[in-house]
């Protein structure tokens, strides 16, 4: 795929992102928030609807508003503000010790590398790459389920796994755009590039996918 079809499908994604609600944009926009609720929010959204995911983290910030608070408090209180997300259980404890870490490792202040950021308990390189790109202003890109299968199923990459995804979309997505696919391409996933039955009708880039192109619309 060359530069001018990518350039095409990133400005289709930007026009839906402008002018469809998706749950991301709706509940989970996390532009406005500090390194660390990014941190924490990321980790509560692993298989969680982002509606419960955010309205949970917007709960717990409302009690608990720095890695200090978090890292003193009782895991039955965090565990019972984040309910219902998925594994609650497991993130309370998660998210008590790796406000533990950032307070005793850190001085309270979250990690600006990769290696630090993985280091910490929870953390993969989709939460990683989303902070460094939405806390800290990096050029990188995060690849969560939505992105390894539109970039895939559109057919700017052809890959296995979410690093290699990650790899083959920087080598081929001019760097302006690595900070902002993560948030267009989920958008894009919940709206109209759905996992099951796409609506390839309201698609304008149909005629460059892949996927269109095979007719398994």
């Amino acid at each position: 795929m060359n530069e001018k079809e990518i350039e095409k499908i990133l400005n289709f994604l930007e026009d839906v992102w402008e002018y469809e609600n998706s749950p991301l944009k709706v509940y989970g926009n996390l532009e406005k928030s500090n390194p660390f609720q990014i941190l924490i929010s990321t980790i509560l959204s692993s298989r969680t609807k982002d509606k419960i995911t955010y309205t949970a983290a917007d709960r717990l910030f409302k009690i608990f508003k720095t890695p200090q608070e978090l890292a003193n408090a009782n895991v039955n209180d965090i565990e019972k503000i984040i309910y219902p997300v998925g594994f609650y259980k497991t993130k309370a404890k998660i998210i008590k010790k790796v406000s533990e870490i950032i307070i005793q490792k850190y001085n309270g202040k979250l990690p600006q590398d990769l290696n630090s950021l993985l280091s910490l308990p929870g953390v993969g390189r989709k939460t990683a790459n989303l902070v460094l790109s939405i806390a800290f202003n990096k050029d990188t890109i995060c690849v969560d389920t939505h992105v390894h299968r539109i970039s895939n199923r559109i057919g700017i990459v052809s890959s296995k796994t979410p690093q290699e995804t990650e790899i083959k979309l920087k080598e081929t997505v001019p760097k302006k755009y690595w900070k902002k696919i993560n948030k267009l391409m989920v958008s894009f996933g919940q709206t109209i590039c759905k996992p099951i039955k796409p609506e390839c009708e309201r698609c304008k880039i149909s005629d460059i996918c892949v996927y269109y192109k095979t007719k398994k619309c």
